[in-house]
């Protein structure tokens, strides 16, 4: 008996092949978010910025932009509202849908500062957001433009008590910040009639003292740090316990006899109170492999930041330490919320 092939068996081998080849693309789809592709549809991320484009913050946002898109699975897109030292941004975040895709990314001033120097900032930093991972902390710094003649922190204040008579302006990235605290403790401790000028934002004020606008100003080291290593302007005192590694022959305040100014600052991610702890959790495991990558964990390091991963509940009681010492700092500078 001669054995013949059903004429049927080439369609269900061809079908089967199809099956297999679909499952495969299956997988690969599932697999994506892991391998740096994402699908044309994918819900983008919005990463809210308080501040203007060209500013250290958000250097920083879009670094990590960058980066968080491939292990997200989304694009992740930068937002800057900048205006009120972040109040606008604050605003937009609480007003935002709770659905993990709208975070604001900020530093100490916007979070802690502002709601104990505004009387009504339009949103309550303990009730209205959720922190969602920490990064980095980082120092204030004093800077003097390329226009003076201080090549260090005592020839400064030298030169303000001979040509300026003891008086001096000086930039601060916003109005009722740490950078304008710090400038009345200055003032105060070398006897000196400190004027601080508030920007909107760190770029604002750096083009003006890269324009010998104004002799010197207060931000954070990130704000700096470019410009101070191409001799555009001069970092001559850093805040903070120790000196700086991309600072090193910087003194900080307290070797120079002002103490009690050690407490860093720190950076953050936040989102709208009610946002899933899934995709907190989700976030931030995202977040800790972007921080992970060399490239990135030098770039921030190279720009003046100790990096670090903190969890949500890390960065919530590093937030409430921050708070009460400028809590106290900002008492007994006498000042008012306005």
């Amino acid at each position: 008996m001669t054995c013949t092939t059903p004429r049927h068996l080439p369609r269900a081998t061809a079908t089967r092949r199809r099956l297999l080849a679909g499952a495969v693309l299956a997988a690969a789809a599932l697999a994506a978010p892991f391998s740096g592709a994402f699908a044309a549809d994918a819900k983008p991320y919005k990463l809210l910025v308080g501040f203007p484009a060209g500013g250290g913050t958000d250097a920083i946002a879009r670094l990590l932009a960058e980066r968080l898109k491939d292990e997200l699975g989304a694009p992740v897109i930068v937002e800057n509202k900048p205006g009120a030292g972040g109040q606008l941004a604050a605003q937009a975040l609480k007003a935002a849908p709770a659905d993990g895709h709208t975070l604001f990314l900020s530093h100490d001033h916007t979070i802690t500062i502002l709601p104990m120097v505004v009387k009504n900032p339009g949103y309550d930093a303990t009730k209205d957001f959720v922190p969602v991972a920490g990064f980095a902390s980082f120092v204030n710094a004093l800077a003097v433009s390329g226009g003076t003649p201080a090549k260090g922190f005592d020839d400064y204040v030298g030169w303000l008590r001979g040509a300026g008579g003891g008086k001096g302006s000086v930039g601060i990235p916003a109005p009722a910040s740490t950078p304008e605290f710090l400038v009345k403790v200055i003032g105060e401790k070398y006897k000196l009639d400190l004027v601080p000028v508030p920007y909107r934002g760190s770029a604002p004020m750096m083009a003006d003292m890269l324009g010998n606008q104004i002799a010197a100003g207060v931000g954070s080291i990130p704000d700096f740090i470019e410009n101070h290593r191409s001799g555009k302007i001069r970092v001559v005192a850093v805040l903070g316990g120790a000196r700086q590694a991309a600072l090193p022959d910087v003194p900080t305040f307290r070797e120079l006899g002002l103490a009690g100014l050690e407490d860093m600052p720190y950076y953050g991610v936040f989102a709208p109170a009610g946002t899933p702890r899934a995709s907190i959790d989700g976030f931030t495991a995202a977040l800790g492999k972007v921080l992970a990558q060399r490239e990135v964990h030098d770039r921030l390091t190279t720009m003046g930041l100790s990096v670090g991963l903190m969890t949500s509940q890390q960065l919530a009681e590093r937030e409430r330490a921050y708070a009460r010492v400028w809590a106290n700092i900002i008492k007994t500078s006498g000042f008012q919320p306005q």
